[in-house]
């Protein structure tokens, strides 16, 4: 392929051609042992009496590249289409060899001039580019590749072993190295025993296709062979309590919660954290059910229990329909405690994402929860919604989210409930 030198509006046509050994270790990241050869061309124009000299210097170039697969750094999570191009970044050092010709007109000069640099620990040399391949089949890729060759030497156009060596055509120039831009189309025989190559291989692809497989192999597996007759989400074979009322929270053995075990299951329970009569739905006799509970911190963290795992649409402020129960029987305990009384409704985001969209974030979906709860008869005036972002951490030591396990990052995902 051609090195485009140009004098006078001309083009001095050059060739180039490259082998290479390549070993590919992730899916983004390769090294290759690269071989150059080629020519260039070159023409210069010095003054009258040498007039344009041209000249030709002939390399070979031994190189050390890294190779990064930007297009599978920058793949898209929810992209399923089928990987067939790809973007490739090549960096590198080697070692370079050059034998060079220069003539002009001049009489009384030197020229012409030959320069000759071997292959050894002298010839340092630097290449990199870009290059953009096509999968043409499991062990065939071609490939378009620019690369810039920096030689790191002044006298590999043929101007002189030194800066000012007579008679000074490396003084036309401010550089102090020569380069020269190369253009190849290349075709790559991939070897080896698997089906893919690392270098088209789409992590998210193989763990969708592990998905559908288990969801093929099992789609016809019963979790209840009996079923679930009073669908509280225990299987009947272990279900302690066939007829749970619908809507109640259970246990793991399928058992209605009581938390104050007064008898009334918390689902009919008016004063879930104070045991009470049957009688009176759950309430001490001399606490009338509308009254506010006796224990105020107790119930904001009975209060606190349903608002722990709240879910919301990702990275919106809509609450998912499987966690309006929970908030229905907060909404039970807030009325309770009379409207005379001040709540703050706090939301927080983990680290991730900037301050002021996750600040944002966490507002409205505090406001998303109040105006729940006061759609389900809660005094508005009694809530307050603030959001505190990425500034309220249940786990300070999160910051940022990856010294973290997951785990740790959804807790501080969280809306919850204190006292003003």
């Amino acid at each position: 392929m051609p090195i485009l030198p140009l004098y006078d509006g001309d083009i001095n046509w050059g060739w180039n051609g490259y082998v290479s050994l390549d070993k590919q270790i992730s899916h983004t990241f390769g090294i290759s042992l690269m071989y150059t050869r080629g020519e260039t061309k070159q023409k210069a124009y010095l003054n009258d009496a040498a007039g344009v000299g041209h000249g030709y210097t002939k390399f070979d170039q031994i190189a050390l590249l890294g190779d990064v697969n930007f297009s599978n750094i920058m793949r898209r999570v929810d992209n399923r289409s089928n990987f067939r191009w790809a973007l490739h970044g090549y960096g590198g050092i080697g070692v370079m060899g050059y034998r060079t010709f220069l003539q002009d007109n001049a009489v009384l000069s030197k020229w012409p001039l030959y320069i000759k640099q071997k292959i050894d620990i002298s010839s340092i040399s630097y290449i990199g580019g870009i290059g953009l391949k096509y999968n043409i089949s499991r062990l065939l890729d071609v490939e378009l590749r620019t690369l810039y060759l920096i030689s790191g030497d002044e006298e590999f156009d043929g101007g002189g072993w030194t800066r000012n060596a007579t008679p000074g055509y490396n003084l036309i120039n401010d550089s102090y190295t020569d380069n020269a831009w190369l253009v190849n189309l290349g075709i790559s025989f991939k070897l080896g025993k698997h089906d893919d190559h690392l270098r088209w291989v789409d992590p998210l692809q193989r763990a969708y296709a592990k998905t559908a497989d288990l969801e093929e192999q099992f789609k016809d597996f019963k979790v209840c062979e009996k079923g679930d007759m009073d669908n509280d989400g225990v299987c009947d074979d272990w279900d302690r309590q066939l007829d749970t009322p619908a809507g109640a929270r259970v246990d793991g053995a399928g058992v209605a919660l009581d938390v104050d075990l007064d008898g009334v299951i918390d689902l009919n329970d008016k004063c879930v954290t104070v045991p009470g009569p049957v009688n009176n739905n759950g309430c001490p006799i001399e606490q009338k059910i509308k009254e506010p509970l006796p224990s105020r911190e107790l119930a904001i963290d009975e209060i606190n229990k349903y608002f722990n795992g709240i879910e919301f649409e990702l990275n919106k402020d809509v609450i998912r329909e499987k966690s309006y129960s929970d908030l229905n029987k907060a909404a039970d305990i807030i009325k309770t405690l009379g409207a005379d009384k001040g709540f703050l409704v706090i939301g927080a985001t983990d680290t991730r994402g900037s301050a002021v969209y996750n600040k944002k974030l966490s507002q409205s979906r505090a406001n998303a929860v109040v105006k729940y709860l006061v759609s389900k008869g809660v005094p508005a005036d009694v809530l307050t919604a603030e959001g505190r972002g990425k500034d309220d951490l249940k786990y300070t030591e999160c910051d940022p989210a990856t010294k973290c396990p997951e785990w740790k990052n959804e807790a501080n995902r969280r809306v919850y409930f204190i006292a003003k």
